[in-house]
């Protein structure tokens, strides 16, 4: 798998394209624009899921599901929110096809026009919040805590798999409060959950802030986010949670009588993370030999290697290793037991390696002999020779050990990166060099955010929640300004 396989150094976006094809994550498909997930790049992403979901549902959410289509009409209700989607959506206009005269094919059925076009999802807000009107109508029916998991489209020109595809998969949450506290708390817990995931699952260290306006969701007053930092110097938003106010409300009418008996506009949510995350966690860990993953994430934490000559050797080495498997998955651990006689244990390490399986374990005649196995940990490529007996603990503590070094390693990485850029000279020469986060202090004028992209392709990552304050000057038009932002380039 390794051989041919691009180093980061020599080109990055090849190196990152050729992993996720590599390694069986996923490929193109006949369908311009679009992916095909495979079995091992959706068993991570189904990880993802499972955790997301639990902490989810922890804090009283529930899932449910909404049409793929919306019409038209729903999306011209709320300006923001159309002009921030329009370039991007796909629109169903006919529900029929028909043999063509040629005999040759089929084409649209000219007869069978929509009344009124479908568009498919980029997103839920405008589906959703038409069918909460018929939902709430008392305070009593809030709040409504409701995530879905799905498809959307979104009609990119420039594709790059995981990160960047006109279909996606994601999760969207769309809850309604009866007050701005409840709702602005919520979207504070919802970044707060990203944040954690990214963390404690990913070992990805991120920075939570909030959206320029430049930058913010169409349709938000506030949208929160986490940024993190690839192994290029460029920033990938990681996950958004939005304050919605009371836009939707009002688009759709949706109100709700109070305790005193007075209609008011509910407050609203919304918040997601897409596949996205998939290529965040390839480039936060990865490296020259293939794909990283933390434990945590991977489809199998261990695979088991037997090294044998003949049935009766691997029969033997079988046994001892399905003792070692019951062992590791007592103790929560996922393993593999790779014993197929299609491809020689030098092949098979070299496999693994490059999927990036966090532990493989070798047993071999000798092995047996003296009950001991041969470990390799992913991330840092050291082997050692361990004892059979209480292999379980020694498994369980080594993994525990690899998730945090990544993490570790992930954060170090960040913050050798990250700058401080107090004139506009400086500025320029980082961002030119792709040097990673930056702060500077920023007017709070989108002119001047505008400007700043045009000469530098830098965007405001965000305005970061746990900054302190201190008064400078803008970097680009030499303006007061009451705190530094994040710039970067992105994804």
């Amino acid at each position: 798998m390794a051989k041919d396989f691009t180093k980061r150094a020599e080109d990055y976006s090849k190196w990152y394209n050729d992993l996720v094809v590599k390694a069986d994550l996923a490929e193109n498909s006949g369908v311009r624009g679009c992916m095909v997930i495979k079995p091992y790049g959706f068993a991570i992403w189904e990880k993802m899921q499972a955790e997301l979901d639990k902490m989810f549902k922890a804090t009283g959410h529930v899932n449910a599901y909404f049409p793929l289509f919306i019409p038209k009409s729903y999306l011209s209700k709320e300006a923001d929110h159309v002009e921030g989607f329009a370039k991007e959506c796909a629109v169903v206009t006919h529900y029929r096809l028909k043999n063509s005269e040629d005999g040759k094919g089929v084409e649209v059925d000219p007869k069978a026009k929509l009344e009124e076009e479908l568009i498919v999802r980029p997103t839920s807000e405008t589906i959703i919040w038409d069918t909460y009107k018929g939902w709430i109508q008392s305070y009593r029916d809030l709040p409504i805590l409701v995530n879905q998991w799905a498809n959307v489209v979104r009609w990119e020109m420039r594709t790059r798999l995981f990160l960047r595809t006109a279909e996606f998969l994601w999760q969207e949450g769309h809850t309604a409060h009866a007050t701005r506290k409840e709702a602005i708390q919520e979207t504070e817990q919802m970044i707060n959950i990203y944040a954690t995931f990214a963390e404690k699952f990913m070992a990805m260290p991120v920075i939570q802030g909030l959206k320029s306006a430049n930058e913010r969701f169409a349709g938000a007053l506030e949208t929160y986010c986490i940024e993190a930092l690839m192994q290029d110097g460029k920033a990938l938003q990681a996950g958004t949670s939005h304050f919605l106010g009371q836009n939707f409300a009002k688009a759709f009418d949706v109100k709700f009588a109070n305790k005193e008996g007075n209609l008011e506009y509910v407050w609203a949510t919304s918040w997601g993370v897409s596949t996205r995350l998939m290529g965040a966690l390839i480039m936060t860990h990865s490296d020259d030999n293939g794909l990283v993953l933390p434990p945590k994430l991977a489809p199998f934490q261990v695979v088991i290697v037997p090294i044998y000559k003949g049935e009766e050797q691997l029969a033997q080495i079988s046994e001892e290793a399905l003792k070692i498997k019951a062992d590791l998955e007592d103790k929560g651990v996922s393993v593999k037991f790779d014993k197929r006689d299609t491809h020689k244990p030098g092949w098979k390490f070299a496999e693994y390696e490059f999927k990036g399986v966090p532990v493989r374990i070798a047993i071999g005649p000798r092995d047996l002999e003296n009950g001991t196995v041969e470990v390799a940990r992913r991330d840092t490529l050291e082997k050692e020779t361990l004892q059979v007996s209480d292999l379980g603990n020694k498994i369980s503590n080594l993994l525990e050990q690899i998730q945090e070094n990544l993490y570790q390693k992930a954060a170090t990485f960040r913050d050798d990166n990250t700058h401080h850029a107090n004139n506009w000279e400086d500025f320029k020469e980082l961002i030119a060099n792709d040097a990673g986060f930056v702060y500077a202090h920023w007017d709070g004028t989108s002119e001047t955010e505008q400007k700043i992209k045009e000469e530098t392709k830098a965007t405001i990552r965000c305005i970061p929640i746990n900054n302190k304050l201190k008064k400078g000057s803008c970097i680009y038009s030499g303006n007061s300004s009451t705190q530094k932002v994040l710039f970067a380039k992105s994804y």
